[in-house]
């Protein structure tokens, strides 16, 4: 090999120095150019995925809108056949199979069942009552300035006697959150499900079987129409020392109203208002006497019952001119006037048991359950706030918020098993929509606490025990007059949860 002179390995060095440095270079781009690229691509694969992503998401929100609109068209298309569907408010509707062909025997209730009280009744016996507060127990003399509020309380109420709350409470001992008052004012759902740890009331709390409130039961349940202005008392007095800001006893509050209101009722002093101005206060129960006169035509036994105290007391006959006699009492003669006694004296003497006596009354507890439970009498409650709520139901606007509300639910339950992002978030859009037309439902009836028998779509725990304890119910007994004596009323066969609906609806008290 020939040899190189210095030179040139010198420039040899050189230049493959030169070439190696530039090849360096030179790869260095490639490699730099190369990432450029690549980013570029994942940008582009990026902005491609990310762009189909926003577009599957779009795709699936304007599928569900779109179903949700055409769900809303054909609701709206079924409006006008729903609303011929309305439900007359002078039917009698059946809790239980039962035929007035069996029955021998009437009995009634006086008040609020052959007698009806105009509403000015409540204002006078609130006045009444809140005077005696003043008057006997003491109360601030201010408390004049609080009158009768007409709707602010419905029946079956529940009121918490030691936190001082009134409260409407579901068939499943739930509160209904937005129906709680402290005073006259609403308490914020946080701090409800705070103090109750939730929104469920335990069985020990609530008031008995028979909805008094003994040792141990806290909550108390208002279920007569006369309890509606002792509940409206209870929370202006409640209202009127939370605004003065005076510390008081919430239990000695309730058992003074609760005095007060019974001195009205038991001292006479209600009764007396009412003689002083007769037309001014009784309704006389909307053709009561047409609904007598057609079971005497019919050959029925009639009998008019109050409430006495539990004690066993011996009837006493009483003259006309409202003497009492001091004789024996050895059975109950056709025509007579007797005081005193109670129901099982009064059972003992007519020897009245079983189904073929049929008795009406407005009390659930103390008019019926009794009577039912350890009688086997059939029983009728009379709910004259049913018409009312019947004509609220009956008009275009109820029909299309329910009609509306059960298909926007029903839309919520099919859709809420897809989990992506984007049908999440129109979920909770309809479930914001769903709360805000429950919401407004429950104002359409009373605007603080709701229809007296549904607790959103929950019964309340005024109609679970209406149902017990009522074989059948009506707004008067004057809905008698629309049926024959022989008439057998048969009760609504409701799907239960886990049966197909497969026969037509053939519910009473469609409107002709």
């Amino acid at each position: 090999m020939a040899s190189l002179s210095l030179s040139t390995l010198l420039k040899t060095r050189d230049y493959l120095h030169t070439c190696h440095f530039y090849g360096v270079v030179c790869t260095r781009g490639l490699w730099t150019r190369r990432r450029e690229l690549a980013k570029r691509r994942d940008a582009n694969h990026s902005a491609s995925v990310t762009s189909r992503s926003s577009s599957s998401s779009q795709d699936v929100t304007q599928c569900l809108w779109a179903a949700y609109n055409d769900t809303k068209k054909k609701t709206e298309d079924l409006i006008p056949a729903l609303c011929k569907n309305a439900v007359n408010p002078d039917t009698i509707f059946a809790n239980n199979e039962m035929s007035l062909g069996d029955i021998e025997i009437y009995g009634f209730d006086y008040d609020y069942t052959l007698a009806f009280y105009s509403s000015q009744l409540h204002t006078v016996i609130f006045n009444i009552a809140r005077d005696l507060l003043i008057a006997e127990h003491r109360y601030p003399e201010a408390l004049r300035e609080y009158e009768y509020i007409p709707n602010f309380a419905v029946r079956g109420l529940h009121y918490d006697v030691q936190k001082a709350l009134l409260m409407k409470i579901d068939a499943f001992h739930y509160i209904q959150l937005g129906t709680v008052y402290r005073g006259l004012h609403p308490v914020p759902d946080e701090e409800v499900i705070a103090m109750y740890d939730g929104c469920h009331v335990p069985l020990e709390n609530m008031s008995d079987f028979y909805g008094k409130s003994s040792h141990g039961h806290t909550l108390k349940q208002f279920m007569d129409i006369f309890s509606l202005p002792e509940m409206t008392l209870l929370s202006c007095v409640n209202d009127f020392f939370m605004k003065h800001n005076i510390d008081y006893e919430p239990v000695h509050l309730y058992k003074d109203v609760k005095a007060a209101i019974t001195d009205v009722h038991v001292k006479g002093i209600m009764y007396r208002a009412v003689e002083a101005d007769i037309d001014k206060y009784i309704c006389y129960g909307e053709q009561s006497h047409a609904v007598l006169q057609k079971l005497a035509e019919d050959g029925k036994k009639m009998f008019l019952i109050t409430n006495s105290p539990f004690d066993f007391v011996p009837f006493r006959r009483v003259t006309d001119s409202g003497v009492l006699l001091w004789d024996r009492i050895h059975r109950l003669e056709k025509g007579q006037i007797y005081k005193q006694g109670n129901l099982y004296e009064f059972l003992r003497l007519t020897g009245w048991r079983g189904s073929k006596v049929l008795y009406f009354g407005d009390h659930i507890y103390s008019d019926l359950a009794d009577l039912t439970l350890r009688h086997g009498w059939r029983t009728g409650a009379i709910i004259p706030e049913l018409r009312k709520e019947i004509k609220i139901m009956n008009t275009e606007r109820y029909v299309h918020l329910m009609s509306w509300l059960q298909a926007l639910t029903g839309l919520i339950e099919s859709t809420q098993v897809r989990r992506d992002a984007a049908s999440q978030a129109v979920v909770q859009d309809w479930i914001k929509e769903r709360e805000n037309m429950r919401s407004h439902t429950k104002d359409i009836f009373n605007g603080q606490f709701g229809s007296l028998f549904r607790t959103y779509h929950n019964p309340t725990y005024f109609s679970r025990r209406l149902a017990r304890f009522a074989d059948i119910y009506m707004p008067s007994i004057s809905c008698l007059l629309r049926y024959d004596l022989g008439h057998t009323f048969f009760p609504r066969r409701t799907p239960l949860q886990h049966e197909v609906p497969s026969w037509p609806d053939q519910g009473p008290g469609r409107a002709d």
